[in-house]
């Protein structure tokens, strides 16, 4: 528990997090000492708290976060690299939920690099039990009892990771992350109207390969048979980094090119 904050000493009734699901999730990173993309993930959790009509507090600037984070993470913990996982939550105390309290949790996990390429490949499947929504909340990270089913089945199937699909039987995402399809020249992502999470670590890696002509990024409806059909398929997860997917059912992926662009991305971060 060394590398978890509370707001307050204790979870009481107050907190619609624990007794609803009523919260929000979004990523903070820390590289070399120092956040990352800050301005980016700030911006992202004040629309994900507007998206869940949250009362979000004045107090609740940039430089409010980056401070917080310097203090508790950076100096006090001494953490280096790693990714910080936000999670704001309404308290039941106003009259009505809109104007309810906010508070917040966090929890660090950390890594030798969180824009490195995890050293393993991931194992997928799709899963057709069930499916995920792709309406305005589907793509910010809220409570969703989807990525629990599927997540124990990933478990139980001897998966790393499921695929998701929406309602009209296409790829939205994975349980914690964003798929990128490499065949050809051409990357295919989700559109974010199929289900998929926005991601500001996925859209700064898009950036740099648009910026430096790698690749020709698309966003795409995908069918699920389409993941058979690429050459390489890369995984971005807010919440745990980068991984490759080196297979899904019998179908092995390579990763040699989308290795070398994560280098070169990583490498334009100035230490």
């Amino acid at each position: 528990m060394d590398n978890t904050y509370f707001t307050s000493e204790e979870i009481h009734l107050k907190n619609r997090a624990f007794l609803l699901g009523d919260a929000v999730k979004v990523s903070f990173f820390v590289r070399n000492s120092r956040l990352i993309m800050d301005e980016e993930c700030y911006f992202f959790l004040m629309a994900s708290m507007r998206k869940m009509r949250m009362n979000i507090p004045l107090t609740y600037t940039l430089e409010f976060f980056q401070n917080l984070f310097n203090e508790k993470v950076i100096q006090e913990r001494a953490v280096k690299n790693g990714i910080i996982n936000f999670l704001v939550y309404r308290n039941n105390d106003g009259l009505t939920l809109s104007k309810s309290s906010i508070s917040y949790f966090f929890e660090v996990s950390e890594l030798d690099d969180v824009l490195n390429l995890h050293a393993r490949s991931l194992e997928l499947d799709v899963i057709k039990e069930i499916n995920v929504n792709n309406n305005l909340l589907s793509n910010i990270r809220v409570h969703c009892p989807e990525n629990i089913y599927a997540g124990i089945y990933a478990q139980e199937n001897d998966l790393d990771d499921v695929i998701l699909l929406n309602p009209n039987k296409r790829v939205a995402r994975s349980t914690f992350g964003n798929l990128l399809l490499l065949e050809g020249n051409i990357i295919k992502i989700p559109k974010h109207s199929e289900g998929a999470y926005i991601s500001p670590l996925l859209e700064n890696f898009v950036t740099f390969i648009h910026k430096n002509n790698l690749a020709d990024i698309q966003e795409h409806e995908i069918i699920a048979f389409e993941s058979q059909k690429a050459e390489e398929i890369l995984l971005i997860s807010d919440e745990k980094g980068v991984f490759s997917v080196g297979k899904i059912r019998n179908k092995a992926f390579e990763k040699n090119r989308f290795l070398e662009w994560v280098e070169g991305w990583k490498n334009s971060f100035s230490n």
